[in-house]
């Protein structure tokens, strides 16, 4: 027996390989499809299921595609409804992976079809449970994402998870392993640890939601409070996981075209097409396409795609760095954005040199800051953070003007006069910027190195919520 974990950072996300006496299976695997199909055949293995935790809102997964190309069978939990051939299997009900054997393990709670996959060894014992979005490591999966579809309440569906977990989760050996589907930095909970294997007897003893001696209200509560609201794009997610999607080997041959200069910029006058620009945030502030957005690759791009561009069916003209034409694709493609049109061929030094325009973002260090905010106590400046980091600790007087809601607030940036952005560390004040001035505010400037440079200089900061646009 053997298990892989193949974790994406990008994503948070955990998909697994395992494999027994020439069978394999594979669980929530990742849209693109060949590194199952590699490991299989150097293995010499067949895969013969591919599991389903649930309907993924957050990624589109490789289940459609991997079974089409290895004959595999899909299999989800109790109550699933598909577009495409697969197994609704019964609660409990068991599948054969050479000497092993996986139970299904019905928790609804985060979605109705939600299920984990429990794990027997050669011997008939537990050995690991695949636990997708029910259980994470210091966590349990948010209970909204299904209320819309299904007209149910929030507070409805924690307390089904409650049942799920006490159920379920609670009753199996403590030996036993847990690999989640997400870690730190999902979407999908609020509270994750950056570790990606746990036990069931950890997650008893530190995990908040699986306390003992918690009532069914207070599950409710504690796992509600301080949920943020979903992504928009996760409902174009699940829809696609539903039904079926195009192959990624289309979707990168379509979106990997190339196109000149003189071509772009037709097909960006032509078109409603986002122009993004994923090259890394120091590069973008020196020259970028204008009414480019930029949302760099390394950092949390895919996350910032769905929250920014919401709809997956947005037509994007892409700006990279040469070769990574293909890994941006892919990128867009594992959150559902299928629709690239083109790549700027020869990036925007190429952009440049056939003598089209190029704009540049002002910039400060934290020290420069420090020098202006003392000539001038009433300085504009906008923190772009998360809510939690603001209300933590900020610069005494700054605006909050939080990244995932600044279309909402652009018309309290000055339209005459500098103003200062600022973020925890310079990736997140950037594509501030790049909103900001698609939106014809160019009169910003931003701090290099962001919150974790302003905290070393004199600037006074406050750990009160000051008057503000907090939201």
């Amino acid at each position: 027996m053997e298990i892989k974990q193949i974790y994406t950072g990008c994503l948070a996300q955990g998909s697994y390989y395992i494999k027994c006496n020439g069978e394999a299976a594979i669980v929530d695997p990742l849209r693109e499809v060949q590194q199952y199909i590699d490991m299989a055949e150097k293995d010499g293995v067949k895969i013969k299921y591919v599991f389903e935790t649930h309907f993924h809102a957050d990624f589109v997964s490789g289940h459609v595609t991997l079974a089409e190309k290895t004959g595999a069978e899909i299999i989800y939990g109790p109550t699933a409804k598909t577009g495409f051939a697969s197994t609704i299997a019964e609660d409990g009900q068991r599948f054969k992976v050479g000497k092993l054997e996986i139970e299904v393990l019905h928790t609804p709670g985060h979605t109705l079809e939600s299920s984990c996959f429990l794990l027997y060894d050669k011997r008939g014992e537990q050995h690991s449970l695949f636990s997708g979005d029910t259980v994470f490591l210091g966590d349990v999966g948010r209970p909204d994402l299904a209320q819309k579809a299904e007209d149910m309440t929030q507070e409805y569906l924690a307390g089904m998870l409650f049942d799920s977990i006490r159920a379920k989760i609670l009753p199996l050996n403590d030996n036993v392993v847990i690999y989640p589907g997400h870690g730190a930095g999902s979407s999908c909970g609020k509270n994750m640890s950056k570790e990606t294997v746990g036990s069931i007897e950890h997650e008893k003893g530190t995990n908040y939601a699986l306390r003992a001696d918690m009532t069914r209200e207070e599950f409710v509560s504690e796992v509600l409070d301080g949920l943020l609201p979903p992504l928009e794009y996760f409902g174009f997610n699940v829809q696609m996981n539903k039904t079926g999607y195009t192959s990624i080997e289309e979707v990168i041959k379509n979106g990997c075209n190339m196109l000149t200069p003189d071509q772009f910029e037709e097909a960006a006058d032509a078109t409603k097409a986002v122009i993004l620009d994923v090259r890394h945030q120091t590069d973008f502030v020196q020259g970028f396409v204008p009414r480019s957005i930029f949302i760099g690759l390394q950092g949390g791009f895919a996350p910032w795609v769905g929250t920014l561009l919401v709809d997956v069916k947005t037509q994007i003209l892409l700006i990279v760095d040469e070769g990574q034409e293909e890994e941006a694709v892919i990128r867009l493609s594992r959150v559902g954005f299928d629709n690239v049109i083109g790549i700027l061929d020869g990036g925007v030094k190429g952009w440049s040199e056939s003598g089209k325009e190029v704009d540049t973002i002002k910039t400060i260090s934290a020290e420069g800051l420090e020098k202006e905010m003392k000539a001038d106590s009433e300085l504009a400046v906008f923190d772009v953070r998360k809510s939690g980091e603001f209300t933590t600790e900020h610069i005494k007087e700054a605006k909050h003007t939080a990244l995932d809601t600044l279309n909402d607030h652009l018309e309290e940036y000055p339209s005459a006069g500098e103003f200062y952005i600022h973020c925890a560390g310079g990736y997140r004040s950037v594509i501030a910027h790049s909103i900001l001035k698609a939106h014809g505010i160019h009169n910003g400037i931003d701090v290099l190195g962001g919150y974790g440079a302003i905290a070393k200089t004199g600037i006074p900061i406050t750990e009160d919520v000051c008057p503000s646009t907090l939201k």
